[in-house]
């Protein structure tokens, strides 16, 4: 091997006649009679000669040839074998690709448009970030199987149990996701891992509510026309919504004295894509009466700042007055109230909570919401929550 490097010229490479031209240091250019030219180095390793490629013209310049070079050299001379050595790299770079960590950058992508603010407010990700990523991000999707999962979330199994659901329902999606890849995955991975965690120590908890008897009195004292006092007021009048969809309320969406909310707004109304009709008692328009003197950017309930009041709100309202029950727990409070002093019928108190009830088949030819029953037993519970008005 020569000691002399940098013998070509740029000017050289271009023109050059068929044949071999050495650069120095093992470097060579290889042109060919078809016009075509590869670069190439040759090394010894161990006393035996090996001659790698390392591109072809125009791609590779003569600059860039070199630099490969002094790096090739470098990893020879350290006796380790630069083929080898690069074949190993392409392997894991290749290994990589499929990574969980992007696998589940990939998957979530994909479904972002299916989730409410492109899944952000629902927070779809965070399971995984927090719980699955740290440990699992670097190990490729094909290599997961039933012990890593379980060993991953054992630490919050019980002690998280609603969590580490969350987790292991992501990351089996994400596994999904790495087969639709074509990934050679394990797709029971996740319920294997769930028979070697055991079932979850825990019990369901439910939001805190408040008694029935109890709600006029709680409605009486949101006695300010302030945006959080007319919210949990209409809250409770339109038992119906959660406080996503009242918080983005628009005048707009109110039509001949019924609140049409959009079905993207709704949550857990499985097997249905339809909007949800709230038909308004007298009170609650009334409320949004008075809530119109309030409205800024369209939004009957504004925050003090910008957008919309937070989801936290009127839960920290009813924190400060040291109450347990929660603005979501209003729902249970109107469902007691239904089965215990009147006597409409489940099916409906249940849609006036906006439960999808009955199998596929029923739900199929059941072509009713029960909008004038419903707007009864609404205007009903209105009187009764507004007698001390």
């Amino acid at each position: 091997m020569s000691h002399s490097l940098n013998k070509l010229s740029a000017v050289f490479v271009k023109t050059a006649p068929f044949g071999k031209h050495s650069d120095g240091g093992g470097l060579w250019l290889h042109k060919r009679p078809d016009g075509g030219a590869q670069w190439f180095l040759r090394v010894s390793v161990h006393g035996r000669r090996r001659e790698m490629g390392l591109g072809s013209l125009p791609t590779v310049t003569l600059k860039d040839a070199r630099q490969q070079a002094t790096h090739w050299r470098a990893v020879a001379k350290t006796g380790v074998d630069p083929i080898k050595l690069r074949e190993k790299e392409r392997r894991e770079a290749e290994r990589n690709l499929h990574i969980l960590d992007d696998v589940a950058t990939d998957c979530f992508e994909a479904r972002k448009r299916e989730l409410k603010g492109d899944g952000k407010a629902g927070r779809w990700f965070s399971p995984l970030q927090l719980h699955v990523l740290p440990r699992l991000g670097r190990v490729p999707v094909a290599e997961i199987d039933q012990r890593d999962i379980r060993d991953t979330l054992a630490p919050i199994w019980h002690s998280k149990p609603e969590t580490a659901k969350k987790a292991i329902n992501r990351l089996s999606i994400c596994i999904k996701h790495g087969a639709a890849l074509g990934l050679d995955v394990d797709l029971q991975a996740p319920e294997k891992a769930k028979a070697l965690l055991g079932a979850q120590r825990h019990k369901v908890k439910h939001t805190p509510f408040l008694a029935w008897k109890d709600v006029p009195n709680f409605y009486e004292s949101l006695s300010g026309d302030t945006v959080t006092h007319l919210a949990l007021k209409l809250l409770i009048l339109t038992i119906g919504t959660r406080t996503r969809p009242l918080r983005y309320l628009k005048p707009e969406q109110i039509v001949d004295n019924i609140w049409i909310v959009p079905a993207d707004g709704m949550k857990g109304r499985v097997g249905t894509t339809s909007d949800f009709r709230v038909p308004l008692s007298h009170q609650a328009l009334d409320i949004v009466e008075r809530a119109k003197s309030l409205m800024r950017d369209g939004y009957l309930f504004p925050s003090q700042r910008k957008g919309v009041i937070s989801d936290a709100t009127m839960s920290r309202l009813m924190q400060r007055r040291r109450m347990e029950a929660r603005p979501h727990g209003f729902r249970s409070s109107f469902r007691t109230w239904c089965a215990e002093e009147t006597d409409t019928r489940r099916e409906v108190a249940e849609a006036c909570l906006a439960h999808v009830t009955g199998g596929k088949v029923e739900r199929a030819y059941r072509r009713t919401d029960y909008l004038e029953e419903r707007r009864e037993i609404m205007q009903r519970w209105a009187g009764f929550v507004t007698q001390n008005e």
